[in-house]
């Protein structure tokens, strides 16, 4: 942990700090921001114990190491790979002490530094060094070349290489992209997410900030102020403060709070990680959505029933369709089998006239299967949306009426109160429905849906009619919802806010994609490229010769994705099973007392556990490569076969 209490401090006659408070906990990633000259260096320097505050503390979790990134290199003549390595001083140490107990001719010194040595990774340090210096730009055939013949900004590398290579709890950057191109950029965004410690970033990228810091430290008139998020949340969190200001400040606020703790509960439940970080991150910004719309008369919660079953309900070879005026069986979609549990957020996509709405049609039982069973739960409570269901409404009735329909013993102001949170506020809950329009009308419907307090919501395209104040309504109350939802929606945002995973209808279908929204929009120009295609080729067409290129570089690209997929992994099991051999061999010779007292076998041993290193060594990374390789086939056999 890191923590300034009440910190001043002052350089010259300008006053940088002033009874400054910070804490950040293990692990944040943190970037500095504000003015020129407001004191983001400093900062470190008060870190780096090369300063002392003029008053207050600053307080530091003991036994942190610390990497920080100098300024200045000096143009040495020593090969830059080597350079690098330095930066790890306590293996550079224990090297030292190693080549010191060869030649004082101590084996049983000699063992127990090269067992330090492979403590620190050692025998990996090479390699490891190379790729970060590679990453950074430079060819294999620079690692060898001194640091001297490079200019300044490529030295500036080589120094950055140095500190992410030293072994560190806190990390201490300062503008550390200003001689990358983006080539680099990128990688080390990509390095420092999976940079396991804490992390102090000063830079003036604000897309580096979006993509690495999990909170931001503002230096704002001589006091540090702490905001979670990247910088574009810090931006907008900040205008939001100003906004306090205002009128609307303590409703605005409670919203914000309202939609965090819905972002809280998803966090803690999200499973399937691509649909999840597309869900999160339409969540985290639904706190800001909702400041614009914190004057909507629309805000309501969707309760779920108290009891539920496990599953929900089920279908088993399950044929969809319908039977025409003369009987005749219509099959949209054959072979459905599926399970719907609690909690699931599902979202249906596919083609127009796919069969959609007839998936959801036959969960509720509206519309009878063709073959097959539907099981329900004991327990299931279905709450269905269609836009057919606003012509069910009783037009001459009113919204109090239908509710009280439903719920003959509440009482007046328990359904006014509800219908308020719709838009159906003071008269307007008595007025009469034929006079409404279509988005009152589809207001009034989704209410009642959610005075039933379903545990299954089937929605079949809730969002038509609905105006942008009360479509951020119903997405905040989906979100906050308990049960399990199916939706079938155009409306992109409602799908990332309110589901967490897709289920494709599509060729008579019903399955699980293994994708986002952009995935599907990617897949659904595919299969339309394809059907243009197969129309030309109907018609005796020929394809463009442009078409027809890419149509053999797809087919042949798809037959070669597995091949090297399959090669990697075979060649790095045959690699694993050959240094398993070897080192099995080496851990036998080691395993002779012989070897650690007779004073002529000390070059053997010396040697044998330099061997035992770098084989552990190799077979880590042949275990990794492995498993990269056999994760990557998984997933494209799984994409092909689907």
């Amino acid at each position: 942990m890191i923590a300034l209490r009440q910190v001043s401090l002052q350089r010259g006659t300008q006053a940088l700090l002033e009874g400054a408070d910070l804490t950040l906990h293990a692990g944040h990633k943190a970037g500095i921001v504000g003015p020129n000259g407001a004191g983001k260096s400093s900062l470190f320097k008060l870190l780096l114990g090369e300063l002392a505050p003029d008053r207050g503390e600053v307080e530091m979790s003991g036994g942190q190491r610390i990497a920080h990134m100098a300024q200045e290199v000096e143009a040495l003549d020593r090969p830059i790979v080597e350079y690098v390595l330095d930066g790890d001083r306590e293996l550079r140490a224990t090297q030292a002490a190693l080549e010191a107990a060869r030649e004082a001719h101590d084996a049983h010194r000699e063992a127990e530094l090269h067992g330090a040595i492979e403590a620190l990774d050692g025998y990996s340090a090479p390699s490891r060094a190379a790729q970060l210096l590679v990453g950074l730009g430079f060819a294999q055939a620079d690692l060898a070349r001194p640091l001297s013949d490079f200019s300044g900004g490529w030295r500036m590398r080589v120094n950055l290489a140095r500190t992410l290579f030293m072994p560190s709890d806190l990390l201490l950057l300062d503008e550390p992209t200003n001689h990358l191109d983006l080539d680099a950029l990128l990688w080390l965004e990509q390095w420092l997410a999976r940079y396991p410690g804490t992390l102090l970033l000063i830079s003036h990228d604000r897309d580096f900030l979006d993509a690495v810091c999990d909170h931001i430290v503002h230096f704002d008139r001589q006091s540090l102020v702490l905001y979670r998020g990247n910088y574009s949340t810090f931006e907008r969190t900040r205008a939001e403060k100003l906004a306090l200001q205002q009128a609307e400040a303590a409703k605005q606020q409670a919203r914000r709070e309202e939609i965090e703790r819905f972002v809280a509960r998803f966090r803690a439940k999200a499973t399937k990680a691509r649909q999840a970080q597309s869900r999160l991150k339409m969540l985290e910004r639904m706190g800001d959505i909702a400041m614009a719309h914190a004057d909507s008369p629309f805000h309501f919660t969707i309760p779920a029933s108290d009891r539920t079953s496990h599953p929900l309900l089920v279908l088993d070879e399950a044929r969809l369709g319908y039977r025409d005026e003369a009987g005749e069986a219509k099959v949209q979609l054959d072979q459905v089998r599926l399970t719907l549990l609690p909690g699931q957020r599902i979202g249906l996509l596919g083609p127009n006239g796919a069969g959609k709405s007839t998936l959801i049609k036959s969960l509720t039982g509206e519309l009878a299967l063709l073959a097959g069973k539907r099981v329900p739960g004991e327990h299931l409570a279905i709450g269905y949306f269609a836009q057919h269901q606003l012509e069910g409404l009783d037009l001459a009735s009113t919204p109090f009426m239908h509710v009280q329909r439903l719920s003959p013993k509440a009482s007046e102001q328990e359904i006014r109160n509800f219908l308020g949170g719709f838009g159906f506020q003071g008269d307007d809950a008595f007025g009469e429905v034929g006079r409404f329009s279509g988005g009152e009308k589809a207001r009034l419907a989704l209410s009642l849906v959610a005075w039933q307090k379903p545990n299954l919501l089937l929605l079949d395209e809730p969002t038509n009619h609905l105006d942008l104040e009360m479509r951020e309504a119903l997405t905040e109350a989906l979100a906050a919802f308990e049960g399990t939802v199916i939706i079938v929606s155009h409306d992109r945002h409602l799908l990332r806010a309110t589901v967490d995973e897709f289920w494709r209808v599509a060729d008579h279908r019903v399955e699980p994609f293994d994708g986002d929204l952009e995935d599907y929009r990617a897949w659904l120009k595919a299969r339309l490229e394809g059907e243009r295609r197969e129309a030309r080729a109907d018609r005796g067409e020929e394809a463009p010769r442009d078409d027809r290129k890419a149509a053999r570089r797809a087919a042949a690209e798809l037959r070669e994705k597995l091949r090297p997929l399959k090669k990697q992994r075979d060649r790095a099991e045959q690699a694993m099973e050959k240094v398993q051999a070897e080192l099995a061999e080496v851990e036998g010779l080691l395993g002779d007392a012989a070897l650690y007292t007779d004073a002529a076998r000390k070059a053997e041993l010396t040697a044998t556990l330099a061997r035992q290193g770098e084989l552990k060594s190799r077979l880590d990374d042949l275990e990794a490569e492995w498993l990269a390789a056999e994760e990557a086939l998984e997933a494209m056999e799984a994409e092909l076969s689907g």
